[in-house]
C-alpha cells in the first residue's frame, strides 16, 4: 500500500498479520491478495490520516518468547509519546538487557502497528529504525502533531 512514508508491504494470511516491510520490498513467493488486509489498510490510512490513535488487528508476530515480549510492551507505549531502551526492559522484566531489547526492537516485524518507532535512546535523540531515521521522525511528529487536534 502506498503511504506518506513510502510503499509498505503487508504479509500474513487469513488468521493475522505476520508482516510490515518498509520500501514495498516483498518476497517472490507471497501471493498478492489484499482481501485479508482490507482491515489492516482501513486502519493505516486512518492512522495516517491522523484519526486512529490505537490499531485493532489481529497480530502473530514471529520470534523468540523474549522478542514477543518486547513487542507486546511496545504495544503499552501511548500514541504520541515516547520511551527508553531501557524503560522497556524493565518493563519485560529484564533491566539489564538494554542492547537486547535494542535487538528486539529492531527485530520487529509488523513496525507502525507495534510502534517500535517510539523508543528512543537515553539521551533522548533518535536511535535505529528499519524504515529509516527520516521516517522515524516522519512518524514521531505524525502523532505529535495529531495529539494536539484529536
Amino acid at each position: 500500500m502506498e503511504t506518506p512514508i513510502g510503499p509498505l508491504v503487508l504479509a500474513g494470511d487469513r488468521e493475522a498479520l505476520r508482516i510490515v516491510r518498509f520500501h514495498g520490498h516483498q518476497d517472490e513467493a507471497w501471493v498478492v491478495d489484499r482481501t485479508p488486509f482490507r482491515g489492516a489498510i482501513e486502519q493505516l490510512k486512518a492512522y495516517f490520516a491522523g484519526k486512529l490513535t490505537e490499531f485493532d488487528l489481529v497480530l502473530a508476530p514471529e520470534g523468540t518468547p523474549f522478542q514477543v515480549s518486547v513487542w507486546r510492551a511496545l504495544q503499552d507505549i501511548p500514541y504520541g509519546e515516547t520511551t527508553t531502551y531501557g524503560a522497556v526492559a524493565k518493563l519485560v522484566g529484564r533491566p539489564t538487557a538494554i542492547r537486547a531489547v535494542g535487538a528486539a526492537n529492531g527485530a520487529n516485524p509488523i513496525p507502525i502497528i507495534i510502534p517500535c518507532h517510539r523508543v528512543i535512546g537515553s539521551n533522548g535523540k533518535l536511535t535505529g529504525f528499519g524504515g529509516g531515521l527520516p521516517t522515524k521522525e516522519k512518524l514521531l511528529k505524525l502523532e505529535s502533531r495529531q495529539l494536539h487536534i484529536l
